[in-house]
């Protein structure tokens, strides 16, 4: 069953609001009126991840849910009998539900990707476009493995983002605190010190102190700023469109950062729209929904601009050569599709060559990151010895024993 909140009015016209679990809208309808309330409007609550993050649907979750189907359905066992046996297989709570709500859907007369539909949070447009193709063509299984396929090469390319920059993080993080400590209680009765001596002070060691001493004062500001600017970025990222446009065309220029995740969008524009073509959807409906997996304003924007140039008639590969933004092999790719008639092929290849130069800069990102971390301390700490230790050691070797 689905959970939906729904309003509803009494035998007195007073308005009644709550969630109720139900099969669906007309399930719904019946359980209120034995309530004695007449249904006004409804939403089924999408399912997620609590305030402890419990329950979350997660990408491995999908790879899983797909892999078992793939299987199930090369044995030659119905879908509908496939997803009991998931459900009756599944430790998130969370999905099992979902996976329930799909299988009444489907016994209530809905096909699988109707009710897939059911849950765009859990399964996005391209997901149910491609298992409609399935259902149309009867090539289920091969649908199902490209899914699959394509979703492991997104948790594989996610986990090593993450484990290149996790370590870094982690010891940026622990030198910063070291840092933050000597400047706000060592240097402070360091310099002191030098200066009740009488020793000059060079310009150096006097803007290490004004840095402590600021640290002093106003540790909370730097502490808190941090997040402050995030919560307002995200803000403004969310709720306008122009700032949000601006931030991605930045993110695309950042160093080493930006070429992976513009590498990474384009190779997921290109493996879909391959997948989709291949699948028989139509060159504009694939490009479309292909679009909806990219995630960033500038490159949707170029898509859309492609998309109506396509779509009045100018070729696959001059269309996407006009709007500037794909790199030229994508373009090379695109027109030899165009001659030879395979054009998923193509695509397939430009999605290859992307992912091995994707793997082979993450397999770099973490050795040059700790390097480009390594040099920051070390120039922090070089600043910090010669600003503490050389007045120190002038001002000793003017001192006549």
């Amino acid at each position: 069953m689905a959970l939906f909140k729904y309003k509803a009015v009494d035998k007195s016209g007073k308005t009644i609001q709550g969630s109720l679990d139900a099969s669906n809208i007309a399930d719904l309808e019946i359980r209120l009126e034995k309530m004695n309330l007449d249904l006004v409007t409804s939403k089924q609550k999408q399912p997620g991840a609590d305030i402890f993050g419990r329950n979350k649907i997660t990408r491995r979750d999908l790879i899983n849910f797909s892999f078992h189907l793939e299987q199930l359905s090369r044995s030659g066992v119905p879908i509908l009998e496939g997803l009991t046996d998931l459900r009756e297989g599944e430790e998130n709570p969370g999905f099992r539900d979902v996976i329930s709500s799909v299988i009444e859907a489907i016994e209530g007369g809905s096909s699988f990707s109707q009710a897939l539909a059911m849950y765009p949070k859990v399964f996005d447009d391209v997901f149910v476009s491609l298992i409609k193709v399935g259902e149309r063509s009867g090539q289920m299984t091969t649908v199902l493995v490209d899914i699959t396929e394509t979703l492991k090469w997104q948790d594989e390319i996610i986990s090593k983002a993450r484990k290149a920059v996790t370590y870094p993080l982690v010891i940026g993080t622990l030198i910063f605190a070291v840092i933050m400590f000597l400047m706000i209680f060592v240097v402070p009765d360091i310099m002191s010190a030098i200066v009740g001596l009488g020793g000059e002070i060079p310009f150096h060691s006097r803007a290490l102190m004004a840095t402590s001493q600021f640290l002093v004062n106003y540790w909370y500001v730097v502490l808190m700023t941090p997040f402050i600017l995030f919560f307002i970025v995200r803000h403004y990222y969310n709720s306008n469109d122009k700032f949000q446009f601006k931030m991605d065309g930045v993110f695309l220029k950042v160093w080493l950062f930006g070429e992976i995740s513009e590498k990474i969008k384009i190779s997921r524009f290109t493996r879909y729209f391959a997948l989709m073509f291949a699948s028989g959807i139509t060159v504009l409906d694939a490009i479309k929904l292909s679009r909806t997996v990219v995630s960033n304003k500038v490159l949707e924007d170029g898509i859309d601009r492609a998309w109506i140039q396509i779509s009045e008639g100018g070729s696959i590969s001059e269309s996407f050569q006009n709007i500037g933004i794909f790199p030229p092999l994508v373009i090379r790719m695109l027109r030899v599709g165009e001659s030879t008639g395979r054009m998923d092929e193509s695509l397939k290849n430009v999605s290859y060559f992307f992912e091995r130069d994707i793997n082979d800069k993450m397999d770099t990102m973490e050795p040059v990151l700790q390097t480009a971390l390594l040099a920051t301390i070390g120039l922090v700490v070089l600043w910090l010895i010669v600003s503490v230790f050389g007045p120190m050691y002038d001002t000793i070797s003017t001192i006549d024993f």
